[in-house]
């Protein structure tokens, strides 16, 4: 769920908030006809629904390729990766699927509508359960991992000195490069850099691990490249974020303004610091 928020929101057609709501819904809606088909009740308004969800996923891949996106959909989730040519072969083969059984008649029961209705309730508290969208749970709180004297310290210190990260709006993020979560975030972070004209050198990623992991973690992650560096004092970067990744600084001369996880990204704030420039 949480790749396809992000692919959803990548589009900016939605905010973030909206985002969650919009990949559930999807979801959602995608069990509902799956259930619906495979009742073989009201036949033809699951075929329908169908065929139109598979035409507006061909239209998106569409638009993908004349952006000239390369990435997954992630319409098998994380387990197979497709990107949109062999995404649009997929529709296609499954659109000659539904061609093929658009004759067949439904099964005729009273409980049709019955069976709708439990679809959609089944579903819907199915998918928001397994996975509760951000912004309306507690996963929205602050969360405050950073020990701000000793971060102010690091600041100080060498290498971060020489980097001049008490001037101006920096953004300064602690990421493990083996960690998915701190991808996504990566991920995340970067979008709202491009979509809000936040300038790419004020953003700062502080690494633990390898050169080869932080090679594989901008690979993975789908982020732009900047400033980066592997943290040599790797005990001394734990303790300053409390033994957990990520975290997001946003700082204003020096001083925290913003501090974040992954699940609890606020766009209206990021978009309000990010675009003060």
């Amino acid at each position: 769920m949480d790749s396809f928020e992000i692919y959803i929101y990548s589009y900016h057609f939605f905010s973030l908030n909206a985002s969650f709501i919009v990949a559930r819904l999807a979801i959602i809606l995608e069990l509902v006809l799956g259930i619906g088909l495979a009742s073989h009740t009201l036949h033809k308004m699951y075929w329908w629904g169908s065929m139109a969800m598979l035409g507006g996923y061909t239209l998106l891949l569409i638009y993908a390729l004349t952006l000239g996106r390369t990435d997954s959909c992630h319409c098998f989730g994380d387990f197979l990766q497709l990107d949109p040519k062999q995404s649009l072969i997929k529709n296609a083969v499954l659109m000659l699927f539904f061609l093929l059984i658009y004759r067949m008649e439904s099964w005729k029961t009273p409980f049709r509508w019955l069976i709708l209705i439990l679809a959609v309730m089944a579903s819907s508290i199915a998918v928001f359960v397994i996975s509760p969208p951000d912004n309306l749970t507690s996963n929205a709180d602050p969360e405050q991992n950073l020990q701000v004297e000793l971060f102010d310290a690091m600041l100080d210190d060498a290498p971060l000195d020489s980097l001049n990260l008490h001037m101006g709006k920096q953004v300064v993020c602690f990421f493990s490069t083996s960690c998915d979560y701190c991808q996504m975030a990566a991920h995340k972070l970067s979008l709202m850099q491009q979509f809000y004209g936040f300038p790419k050198e004020n953003i700062t990623y502080l690494f633990m691990g390898n050169e080869e992991g932080v090679a594989s973690f901008y690979e993975q992650s789908e982020s732009a490249w900047y400033r980066d560096m592997l943290y040599p004092d790797v005990a001394r970067l734990l303790k300053a974020i409390n033994g957990n990744f990520p975290v997001i600084v946003f700082l204003e001369d020096g001083e925290v303004v913003h501090e974040y996880g992954f699940r609890n990204m606020n766009e209206a704030e990021i978009k309000a610091y990010m675009g003060g420039l």
